[in-house]
């Protein structure tokens, strides 16, 4: 079974990452996708920002920020946190369908980066065969 690589950047968009995850769960369990559509989400923290800001900063925002959804914290303070976070956020969903499912697999390769959270994320289709194929799988696999 040959797989198909999507790579979405989101940037330092949180909100969007959430909303692109909270869709894909939505498919999976509507369509039976189980694992058939796997994702997986890479945090890169900003390398300058770490190295001139120390790691403890950050780690003591996202846990404020964490303590306050758990009160119920309103939506700004959740976009405060989210507006102060200095990581990259990038999503990588890989498509697994057996050779008899290709028109299923072609539609929702077109479907995806064509809604609304993934459009602007610049999308990329990796197919295999394509020179950064084996980047990408081993980067995939790579992630928890």
């Amino acid at each position: 079974m040959a797989h198909i690589y999507l790579l979405f950047g989101f940037a330092k968009e949180e909100e969007k990452a959430q909303q692109a995850r909270h869709k894909l769960e939505g498919w999976k369990q509507a369509f039976r996708l189980d694992k058939k559509l796997l994702y997986k989400v890479e945090r890169i923290a900003a390398e300058s920002a770490a190295a001139d800001n120390g790691d403890e900063k950050p780690a003591k925002a996202e846990k404020a920020a964490k303590g306050k959804k758990a009160k119920g914290a309103s939506k700004a303070a959740t976009a405060e946190a989210t507006a102060t976070s200095t990581e990259d956020i990038s999503l990588l969903v890989r498509l697994g369908f057996s050779a008899h499912e290709k028109l299923t697999e072609e539609r929702w390769v077109q479907r995806i980066p064509s809604e609304e959270p993934f459009r602007d994320a610049s999308p990329q289709i990796v197919k295999a065969g394509e020179p950064e194929f084996d980047a990408t799988e081993k980067r995939f696999e790579d992630l928890d």
